[in-house]
């Protein structure tokens, strides 16, 4: 049975993203409750050389149009990267929702083996699209939606584990 490589991106990327935003509320809005400069919030970081929150959500944004623009063979949504606020990573959020939302199944469905070629500082590394998606795209995209989860849940902001997983897109 073939999976639908549109089914595996899109709504995931979307559900996740959503619950982010969502974190990012949370985030805010204990800030404000507890009187904690929001900047604080957002350059925290788990370890001294990992990202801060806000490279965090950068990078997980980065990741949901790389791998739904990449496999539908469209330009991708590109960002200054100079979010420094909450409303300004949330409306990167949306925008990026909107971007991945914007695809339809026949623009994604068969890219399964979909040469697929990414240049990197190191050099190119070249991809099908199952690869891309299954085996770079999606796991550096859970892990930092998970790293800027546990960032705010770490500096004490109200979470629960349905926050980061969102509300499910059909």
């Amino acid at each position: 049975m073939t999976v639908s490589m549109y089914k595996i991106s899109v709504p995931i990327f979307a559900q996740f993203l959503g619950g982010l935003s969502g974190v990012l509320d949370k985030a805010a809005a204990h800030a404000e409750a507890k009187k904690i400069d929001p900047a604080a919030l957002l350059n925290m970081r788990l370890y001294p050389d990992m990202y801060p929150l806000v490279r965090q959500v950068r990078a997980a944004t980065d990741h949901a149009i790389s791998g739904t623009g990449r496999l539908a063979g469209a330009e991708l949504l590109s960002f200054a990267n100079t979010e420094a606020s909450f409303p300004e990573l949330k409306e990167r959020l949306g925008k990026t929702i909107d971007y991945v939302k914007g695809f339809k199944p026949a623009q994604i469905d068969g890219s399964e083996d979909k040469e697929i070629v990414i240049k990197f500082s190191s050099g190119e590394r070249k991809f099908t699209g199952q690869a891309l998606l299954l085996n770079f795209c999606l796991p550096n995209f859970y892990f930092h939606t998970s790293t800027a989860y546990d960032i705010l849940r770490h500096c004490g902001v109200d979470l629960v584990k349905r926050d980061f997983l969102g509300t499910p897109v059909t």
